[in-house]
């Protein structure tokens, strides 16, 4: 063998010695380098994942969401909101932003009710407190009714704060633990916002929150809801709850992948004893959430707890993959670090409100399905509205587009 091929096989020995060592080292030291993803596998992951088994159902389009509060209801909303504008359904909106919330929804609070071209109205979703008879002038007899609940205990902490600069029992006590403590010290029936501070799932639900708890009272509530609502929720499982939505709507799980939206900052948890007396304050909810508790498990052993299992990971993994597609961090992010207004979370009260920025370097169709993920109610229903209702018209009585041009292309 000459020496320059003994020379060059040396210096490709060593080369490989080198290259080998640069791996060991980047692997040791925890570096990694970004992939570049081509555009076309970018659309791939982007694209609905094929539903688990073949579908014998037809997805339902009339559909009717009671917003609760404090119970990540606006991470539902943004699903409905996604779902309507993706098929051209057509949203029954109110005036503003809610349906002249506290007050009972009534069917004139809903824009272009009285538009002799208004086409029928697809989804019902925005804040109200529940009155199923005006409910049922605004929607289809087949609508699918739903709901979601969540423990009165740490809905009660979530409250305050969110909203203890508008509720006159909140704002009396000195600190949570003082409400707390004592309540019936700090709350009056009919004080301003004071419905925030009592049996506010109750309230919601469209019954008196004051009223004096007996066991047949609040049965007949329970049974009333449980006529009434297809299916109800709990926030405390939610992507369970998320797989059930799926399964009864006869949706593909793209449809139901959601990031948490008003997110607050920071949350305290509660000492056992201050959870037991939020429930006993709260006794109304307590019971209804503990009657639903129940009728939820029922609904996941009939649907199979193995399969329930293999359906959330599915969920969550694709949660995963649509966040690193889309999002410039998979945590949520303050609001002041989001540039953009059209995704900037609304902040109310003393907690700040979390949101989600987006990747930059995002082809322009993808960014806009990762931003329509991220959008917050307030900036999505003006967007639906002025979708619905062009030219600014403010009382629906003008040209209003029709469903097939209201989906985001």
């Amino acid at each position: 063998m000459r020496l320059g091929q003994v020379c060059r096989i040396q210096v490709m020995g060593f080369g490989l010695v080198v290259l080998m060592a640069i791996g060991l080292t980047i692997q040791l030291l925890g570096i990694h380098f970004p992939k570049r993803t081509s555009q076309s596998s970018t659309l791939r992951v982007l694209s609905s994942l094929p539903p688990s088994l073949p579908r014998t159902c037809q997805p339902k389009r009339h559909i009717v969401f009671l917003k609760t509060h404090k119970t990540a209801g606006s991470t539902i909303l943004n699903l409905l909101h996604r779902y309507g504008d993706k098929h051209g359904l057509f949203f029954a909106l109110p005036i503003k932003y809610q349906f002249n919330y506290p007050n009972l929804f009534h069917s004139r609070r809903v824009k272009g009710i009285n538009s002799p071209n208004r086409p029928q109205y697809d989804v019902l979703c925005h804040h109200m407190r529940f009155n199923l008879p005006e409910v049922r002038k605004v929607m289809p007899t087949d609508s699918f009714y739903f709901t979601i609940l969540r423990d009165p205990a740490t809905m009660a902490e979530s409250s305050f704060s969110y909203y203890r600069s508008v509720s006159s029992a909140f704002k009396k006590a000195p600190h949570f633990k003082a409400f707390i403590s004592h309540p019936s010290h700090y709350y009056r029936e009919g004080e301003r916002s004071n419905h925030y501070a009592r049996n506010l799932l109750w309230f919601d639900l469209g019954f008196n929150p004051n009223a004096p708890f007996t066991v047949t009272l609040a049965r007949a509530g329970a049974r009333a809801v449980e006529g009434t609502f297809n299916l109800v929720l709990l926030a405390e499982y939610f992507d369970e709850s998320m797989v059930l939505l799926k399964e009864e709507l006869c949706w593909d799980l793209d449809d139901v992948v959601t990031f948490k939206l008003n997110i607050r900052g920071s949350s305290r948890p509660l000492e056992p004893e201050e959870v037991k007396k939020l429930r006993a304050w709260n006794t109304l909810d307590w019971y209804l959430y503990e009657y639903f508790n129940r009728t939820f498990w029922d609904k996941v052993e009939r649907f199979g707890k193995e399969k329930m299992d293999n359906e959330v990971m599915r969920l969550r993994e694709r949660r995963q993959q649509l966040g690193e597609l889309c999002l410039e961090d998979l945590q949520p992010v303050r609001a002041e670090d989001i540039k953009e207004d059209a995704i900037k979370p609304f902040q109310f009260g003393q907690e700040k409100i979390l949101g989600w920025a987006i990747r930059k370097d995002l082809e322009p169709y993808i960014r806009s399905r990762c931003v329509q993920m991220v959008t917050p109610e307030l900036q999505y229903k003006d967007l639906l509205d002025a979708r619905q209702f062009p030219a600014g018209s403010q009382n629906g009585t003008q040209t209003i587009v029709t469903p097939a041009r209201v989906a985001v292309r």
